[in-house]
């Protein structure tokens, strides 16, 4: 299984990248969101891999955290979404705006993505609702490491730049603050549902605001 490739791209276009490692160019097939965020060709870049494998073909599918590559998995276990069509929906929502609609039960925001119509929407809803909790709480901190220097004997003419300093990962309130709710008695489910419609909140700065907020979201309607 090829999990990570790195090295210098070499070619760009809207839905994969081609990377040169010593020497040998690996094709990559991404969403049109992680392609926009790549470096131009002729910089280092690395990204998480999925292989897949069939009898006639070999494709790698590259994400630029371990999370969108998660969600990525889930999605393609869904009966009727294949690569092309997760990473349609990845490519529209972003990993974080995909576990927002789901744990939200917001079928429709799945359905904006191209190819995935109404029916096949509220099947990744229905099917995922209750693993959305557990993948939100990874959080965005799994992020591909600082971009590679370019290896001596790959062929690109220009060197990449040095990677700036990483930054200190931010703290991931949401997976505290499902923690705390489940821990509370709440279903994983409901807990994620909560703090994702929570999040909207421009107040809630920190775990302790988020879980007060879910929380209100929660009690009982009169």
């Amino acid at each position: 299984m090829i999990g990570r490739i790195a090295g210098v791209i070499i070619h760009r276009a809207l839905d994969h990248v081609m990377i040169d490692v010593r020497g040998v160019g690996y094709v990559v097939h991404v969403s049109q969101r992680t392609a926009q965020s790549l470096p131009p060709v002729g910089e280092a870049c690395a990204l998480y891999t999925d292989l897949l494998v069939r009898e006639d073909l070999l494709q790698l599918f590259g994400f630029p955290t371990l999370l969108e590559k998660e969600w990525h998995r889930l999605l393609t276990s869904v009966q009727g979404i294949g690569a092309k069509a997760s990473l349609a929906i990845l490519g529209t929502l972003g990993a974080e705006g995909l576990g927002r609609a789901i744990a939200l039960g917001d079928w429709s925001a799945v359905k904006s993505a191209p190819g995935v119509g109404p029916k096949l929407a509220q099947r990744v809803v229905l099917e995922l609702k209750e693993k959305a909790p557990t993948v939100m709480a990874m959080g965005a901190e799994f992020t591909v490491d600082a971009t590679p220097e370019v290896i001596e004997d790959t062929p690109a003419k220009k060197p990449a730049k040095k990677a700036a300093p990483a930054a200190t990962p931010k703290v991931n309130f949401t997976a505290e603050a499902i923690s705390a709710l489940t821990n509370l008695g709440y279903a994983p489910s409901d807990a994620a549902g909560a703090v994702a419609q929570a999040n909207d909140d421009p107040e809630v700065t920190d775990t302790a605001k988020l879980i007060r907020a879910a929380l209100r979201l929660l009690a009982p309607k009169d």
